[in-house]
């Protein structure tokens, strides 16, 4: 029997069978500026010729799913004969969902996976859950992990002890990749250039010139000073989809700091804004979200858990998520923590060569686990019990 290993992101969704490697596709639709009418579904978008102004059509909402019809499209799209040609009576399915997620979406669910796709067996789980037991599973010595995970919507610290998470210590910061991502549309748009409508383009524009300050204020003078001084300052060339397929950044050699280039390429000069925009999740109250950034929101979960425990969840904290991509994020983080944790505490965190898939890996685990076939619900026993069997269940 194979097991179908789903973690269902609000921007991407890392999917994959037990057996094999992960794929990332984007966990939307898309509609592009010259085929209006034609909708374009997850990995299809490479398919468009001209990405800028593309419309996302997403699922989730705010980290929460709540465009049923957009998400059964992607995951016919995933299930069916292009992608993974599921055999849904002979499969079993670990999909994840948000903490604390609702009742209603936890039911459509049920209903779309048991009674639409059929599947023989299902697992609803936390991502942070699978990316506990894959940490767990890499350091069986280890009893605790914090498990730190920046995506789209939010970030999440989350505890777990021995695979099991403690409720009390959860705590949820409203800045993601999307609230990056739009600050910055925002920041060049009142600068130098509109750019409100690509979010692809100012996405990639994030991806590759953003980096977390280790010293806000040094990196902030620096930006300030004129010409080569400037160490901050980068060119982003823009593509225009017929001969520059990517952006990407002017290296330092080839920069022009005064005046203007003579190629026709379009220019975007990044200097502050680099590092200011990372600087959210460290300090959202920067652009009015009044929560903590991630270094005190970390100190806050582990010293509502019992004092006894507490040190080993500094000791064990683990980074997954887009956002920890960026350089510098965890080195920050670190040093932010090493402040506000005792001095007699280590304090050390991990951060997986791929944080993004890290979760899915754990999945991958899971699925090969002895203890598997007890974490599932089978579609008999759902079909004769209903939602409740998948309540008593999954710890969620």
């Amino acid at each position: 029997m194979a097991t179908l290993v789903l973690d269902n992101g609000a921007y991407w969704a890392k999917i994959g069978y037990n057996q094999d490697k992960v794929s990332v596709i984007p966990n939307c639709q898309f509609r592009s500026k010259t085929s209006r009418l034609k909708t374009f579904t997850a990995n299809q978008l490479d398919e468009i010729k001209d990405p800028s102004g593309l419309f996302y059509i997403l699922p989730f909402q705010k980290g929460y799913l709540v465009n049923w019809d957009v998400q059964r499209k992607v995951w016919d799209h995933l299930f069916g004969k292009e992608m993974f040609k599921v055999e849904f009576p002979d499969t079993s399915i670990i999909i994840t969902e948000p903490y604390f997620n609702f009742s209603s979406i936890q039911e459509s669910m049920n209903e779309i996976l048991f009674e639409e796709y059929q599947f023989q067996s299902a697992l609803r789980i936390n991502a942070g859950s699978l990316g506990a037991h894959h940490y767990f599973s890499t350091k069986p010595s280890e009893l605790c992990c914090l498990v730190v995970d920046s995506g789209f919507s939010f970030t999440h610290i989350v505890p777990y002890c021995r695979s099991k998470k403690l409720k009390e210590g959860i705590r949820r910061i409203n800045v993601g990749g999307k609230q990056l991502t739009n600050h910055l549309k925002e920041i060049i748009s009142y600068r130098q250039l509109h750019v409100m409508d690509e979010t692809y383009v100012i996405n990639q524009v994030k991806e590759d010139v953003c980096y977390v300050s280790q010293q806000f204020y040094k990196d902030m003078e620096i930006a300030q000073t004129k010409g080569e001084e400037n160490t901050v300052m980068r060119d982003y060339v823009l593509p225009d989809f017929s001969s520059i397929k990517k952006g990407f950044c002017k290296p330092r050699e080839e920069m022009v700091f005064s005046g203007k280039y003579k190629t026709g390429e379009q220019i975007l000069r990044l200097v502050n804004e680099r590092f200011a925009v990372p600087e959210m999740l460290f300090h959202p109250s920067d652009i009015g979200i009044q929560e903590m950034g991630i270094p005190e929101a970390i100190v806050d979960s582990v010293q509502s858990l019992p004092e006894e425990m507490q040190p080993h969840f500094f000791q064990n904290i683990v980074l997954t998520g887009g956002n920890t991509l960026f350089p510098g994020f965890r080195e920050r983080l670190e040093a932010e923590l090493r402040s506000l944790v005792p001095a007699h505490l280590p304090v050390s965190v991990f951060l997986p060569e791929n944080p993004v898939c890290y979760s899915w890996e754990g999945g991958k685990l899971l699925a090969h686990s002895p203890d598997y076939d007890e974490m599932v619900v089978m579609r008999d026993d759902y079909e004769e019990n209903g939602h409740i069997v998948c309540e008593e269940k999954f710890d969620i």
